[in-house]
């Protein structure tokens, strides 16, 4: 490995845009169905790998609720888990805020229980075999109604010691942030931390509505942004986190190409933009992967490299001692 790669994939890392049902290896696809008896329809993990090209969200949403249909029980949710973990471990990310659909599974009849606790159990796990911590943030989806987001909070709220926020996720055009306003009402009234998608395929008005309305903590995605100048001022203000995925976003054709990406370029502005997988499994890459391909198309610098990081500790659910300690270790690298 080039000696910068190195370097990025040695960096400590925290990730905070991740949807565990997207790190679901064409691999262990093929292992769930199988000690599940799923009928796929493919024929080899090559086949799956080659269904994994596509050009739109659409187009990715389709295969990965295929995909999730493999997970059936507690010990498969550990599985997708604790595999996704184990990478973090080799690329020393060493906190993680993943997100979980519970309605991807519940709509297709799987107890909620069994989803959090296999999910649960496997983040447990990692800290104390891996050195890793976490927070989990569960996501309502967005293309379906605000009522089954309420049923999805009730079902939750047994749990709500194993889960930290609630987030907004799945198709964003044409489902703005304002048509779920009361149950982000309900679940900061329940104690739980908010974050939303958006500002990836849609406009910078689904920014300012996650802030407005939502009252998020932190905007997933939010690169459309630079489409409002008033607001980026505002972000830079407020020091509002971008979890932003840059090799998501290139494989959703959010941008062409790598080297028109700006996540430098809001770096340098002074917005708090943070490198985070996605669906990792989906769109070529984890944590390091990220990093280097920003690397090496922008040219990327060490002390930007160290920013990147330090604000993903800073952006983070953390505590402030937990914060600060972390950025005193990146000064070190600096």
């Amino acid at each position: 490995m080039h000696a910068f790669h190195q370097f990025l994939n040695e960096l400590p890392k925290a990730e905070l845009h991740m949807h565990l049902e997207g790190s679901l290896e064409p691999e262990l696809m093929f292992k769930l169905a199988q000690r599940n008896q799923i009928t796929l329809p493919f024929n080899s993990v090559a086949a799956i790998r080659a269904a994994y090209e596509f050009s739109n969200l659409q187009d990715f949403l389709d295969i990965y609720y295929q995909g999730a249909k493999v997970l059936q029980t507690e010990q498969d949710f550990y599985d997708l888990t604790w595999a996704y973990l184990e990478r973090c471990h080799q690329q020393n990310v060493r906190h993680v805020e993943p997100f979980f659909d519970p309605q991807t599974h519940t709509e297709r009849g799987i107890a909620f229980s069994t989803v959090i606790n296999g999910i649960h159990q496997a983040l447990q796990d990692a800290s104390t075999k891996l050195g890793i911590s976490s927070y989990l943030i569960m996501c309502f989806l967005r293309h379906l109604p605000e009522e089954a987001a309420f049923a999805t909070l009730e079902q939750a709220l047994p749990y709500k010691d194993k889960i930290t926020a609630v987030g907004l996720d799945s198709l964003e055009k044409g489902f703005p942030p304002e048509l779920f306003e009361r149950v982000f009402v309900k679940a900061r009234a329940e104690g739980f931390l908010t974050v939303a998608h958006a500002g990836e395929e849609g406009p910078p008005d689904y920014i300012k509505q996650a802030l407005d309305l939502l009252k998020v903590e932190r905007i997933d995605h939010g690169v459309r942004c630079v489409e409002a100048p008033e607001l980026v001022e505002r972000l830079i203000q407020a020091q509002i986190p971008l979890t932003v995925c840059p090799l998501s976003n290139i494989k959703l054709c959010v941008f062409k190409d790598m080297r028109e990406h700006n996540i430098l370029e809001l770096l340098e502005r002074g917005v708090k933009v943070t490198i985070n997988s996605d669906d990792p499994a989906y769109f070529g890459g984890y944590m390091t992967e990220n990093f280097i391909a920003v690397a090496d198309a922008l040219q990327m610098t060490k002390a930007q490299a160290v920013k990147l990081a330090k604000n993903s500790f800073e952006a983070s659910f953390l505590p402030n001692s937990t914060k600060i300690s972390w950025v005193q270790t990146l000064q070190n690298l600096a």
